[in-house]
């Protein structure tokens, strides 16, 4: 009996320091926590936190709002880019002439003829809607000029 009493006793002392330590422990981070926000007591500490919490999604909102607009303003912004070197005429040698594409995620843009011959160089711009000459036809090296931008992603160079 005396043993089986003993054996209770150092159960329940056990028992007793192992809450006695996470007590401490938990007082220890209330303080903690207490000192560190400055106010006075765990209610005024959530209500803190309660509005860090609403000020944090009305600027996540924000911030949201934000990228949408950046994600719309981008699609004018020229991603996609095709540059095709050419020989245009018989006499000279040489891939010299190129047509340089520049287009939008809506395949809109400029195309940029540059043909060169020995005695002179020539520049032509067109502008480009939905992949189609806006004011002026396309040649067959422009079409291939974009079709290059809108299938190239490393963006390379090709020859024809």
């Amino acid at each position: 009996m005396e043993t089986t009493l003993s054996i209770l006793i150092s159960i329940i002392v056990v028992y007793l320091i192992i809450q006695t330590v996470y007590l401490v422990k938990i007082k220890r981070h209330y303080h903690r926590l207490v000192d560190s926000s400055g106010k006075e007591n765990l209610t005024e500490i959530l209500d803190a936190i309660l509005n860090r919490l609403t000020e944090n999604k009305s600027h996540f909102e924000d911030i949201d709002i934000k990228i949408a607009n950046l994600a719309k303003l981008s699609r004018s912004h020229i991603r996609k880019v095709g540059i095709l070197r050419f020989n245009p005429f018989a006499d000279t040698g040489g891939d010299q002439s190129f047509i340089l594409s520049l287009l939008d995620e809506t395949d809109s843009g400029v195309v940029l003829t540059s043909l060169h011959n020995r005695n002179n160089t020539r520049w032509y711009a067109k502008n480009v809607i939905n992949g189609k000459g806006q004011q002026f036809d396309l040649t067959n090296e422009e079409l291939k000029a974009i079709k290059l931008a809108r299938s190239n992603k490393e963006n390379k160079i090709e020859k024809t």
